[in-house]
């Protein structure tokens, strides 16, 4: 994977949380409850690369951060070795590439959602969150959060340490804000309900879909640009999209249940298995589209 270093850095898709230092520690996140990495690995296997659901209820909606510092970091020569601006740079090709998919296969407007960075917790429209929960989509709010230490734990602890597992993840909680605005998220909670025992098996197929959308999104990737018509990505290679179907695998429910030293119970199921998520996300890589995603039509 090369970024195009001449591609300008649209800061304005990101809500920096993280203080006035734009900073936020590279520790392992720790659920504010306590627990070690096993607690972490746990709240991972319920809501890792989630919808922003299981959240402590709280009144209130998400608080605003102050992108100063992100802006300047951003501008500079060597911006592409800042962890913070390579994800901001991700964002800016993943909302452009649903900016002309979602009218164009949809028949529908893209609506932007932001990027919420922060460190440890956060106030969100669905709840309270800390760093345990991993990165999600909040629909309440239509904002994606993410504690970018989750990184290290993607690494470290869970085996996926490719780059290009770092976009997969944010493309995957923006194939949930594309299910909000098409309004697939909203039928299937309604369905969840008048189904109670399928519950979960309707959460993964929401999860797989976000998934395949991902895929779809590497396809056309390097003919993502920024709003100055620069292109975002030089190149992504094969080894690049094996790092994307690596993380899938390494978040797969069978595989974080096994790390964390837990029964493998499907009916426990929320996201799918690894061979689920890679499956679904090469199908969206391999094809293009994310017409090719339905999931819920799908007999797999």
């Amino acid at each position: 994977m090369e970024l195009n270093e001449n591609a300008e850095i649209d800061t304005s898709q990101v809500d920096d949380q993280r203080g006035s230092g734009g900073g936020g520690g590279l520790g392992i996140p720790i659920p504010i409850g306590g627990g070690g990495i096993v607690g972490i690995i746990i709240a991972v296997l319920v809501a890792l690369v989630g919808g922003g659901y299981g959240l402590n209820a709280m009144g209130g909606g998400a608080d605003q951060g102050d992108n100063t510092s992100l802006k300047q970091k951003c501008s500079a020569q060597d911006a592409l070795k800042q962890l913070d601006c390579r994800n901001t740079l991700y964002v800016n090709s993943i909302q452009a590439y649903w900016r002309t998919a979602l009218p164009e296969v949809f028949g529908q407007q893209y609506r932007p959602a932001k990027t919420v960075f922060f460190s440890r917790a956060v106030r969100t429209g669905c709840g309270a969150a800390d760093s345990g929960v991993g990165p999600f989509y909040c629909p309440g709010d239509h904002l994606v959060y993410i504690d970018l230490t989750f990184y290290r734990l993607l690494a470290d602890q869970l085996g996926a340490k490719g780059e290009f597992a770092q976009p997969y993840v944010l493309a995957h909680e923006y194939g949930h804000h594309v299910q909000s605005l098409l309004g697939t998220e909203a039928q299937m909670r309604r369905q969840q309900q008048r189904d109670p025992a399928h519950a979960n098996a309707l959460s993964v197929k929401l999860e797989l879909q976000a998934d395949c959308y991902a895929g779809a999104w590497a396809k056309n990737a390097t003919g993502t640009t920024n709003a100055k018509g620069q292109k975002i990505f030089k190149s992504i290679t094969a080894e690049d999209i094996q790092q994307a179907i690596d993380a899938a695998e390494k978040i797969g429910d069978d595989a974080i249940s096994k790390r964390a030293g837990r029964p493998v119970n499907p009916n426990e199921f929320t996201h799918g298995t690894s061979q689920q998520r890679m499956q679904w996300f090469t199908t969206g890589y391999s094809t293009g589209d994310p017409k090719s995603c339905d999931t819920f039509g799908a007999g797999r």
